[in-house]
C-alpha cells in the first residue's frame, strides 16, 4: 500500500479542492495511515474539504458481542478485520473516533466534525448493520 503514498506524492501543494475516502484507510497499517492523512493535508486547497469514513471499531465490536453465534456475528467479524477474499481486502488498523480525531489532528486539521453520512451519494459511509450506522465519518477543512 506503498502505493498510494506514492500516488499523492505526484500532486503538488495545495493543489486540489477535495478528497473523498470511504473505507480505504483500514487497508493500511497505522503508520502509514498518518503519513498519507499528512500527504492528503499538503495536497488540499487552503479551505479544502476532506471526506475521511472509516468502520467504527467501537459501534462493530459492540454490535460483535451483542449477536448470537451465526453468519451475521461472521459477517460483523468480517467487518472488523475486512473480507480477506484477496491480499488486499484485510484491515490492518481499527478507527474509533479519538483515535481518528488525533490522527486527524496530527495531519494539521484543525477544523473537522463528525456526520452521519456523507450524502453525495450511495457509498459505505451510510452503510448499516441491523439499522445501526457502522461507519465513522468525518469532513475536515483544511
Amino acid at each position: 500500500m506503498l502505493a498510494i503514498l506514492l500516488i499523492l506524492s505526484k500532486f503538488l501543494d495545495e493543489s486540489v479542492e477535495e478528497v473523498y475516502a470511504s473505507h480505504v484507510l483500514e487497508h493500511i497499517g497505522t503508520q502509514l495511515v498518518e503519513n498519507v492523512l499528512k500527504e492528503i493535508f499538503r495536497i488540499l486547497k487552503q479551505g479544502g474539504i476532506f471526506y475521511v469514513s472509516v468502520p467504527d471499531l467501537e459501534v462493530l465490536t459492540k454490535l460483535f458481542l451483542a449477536e448470537p453465534e451465526g453468519l451475521n456475528k461472521i459477517k460483523l467479524m468480517k467487518m472488523i478485520y475486512g473480507g480477506q477474499i484477496d491480499k488486499h481486502d484485510f484491515h490492518y488498523v481499527g478507527f474509533w473516533r479519538d483515535f481518528l480525531y488525533a490522527l486527524i489532528k496530527q495531519a494539521g486539521f484543525t477544523s473537522y466534525k463528525k456526520v452521519n453520512f456523507f450524502n453525495i451519494f450511495h457509498d459505505t459511509s451510510s452503510l448499516n448493520i441491523h439499522g445501526t450506522p457502522i461507519s465513522l465519518n468525518v469532513i475536515c477543512i483544511k
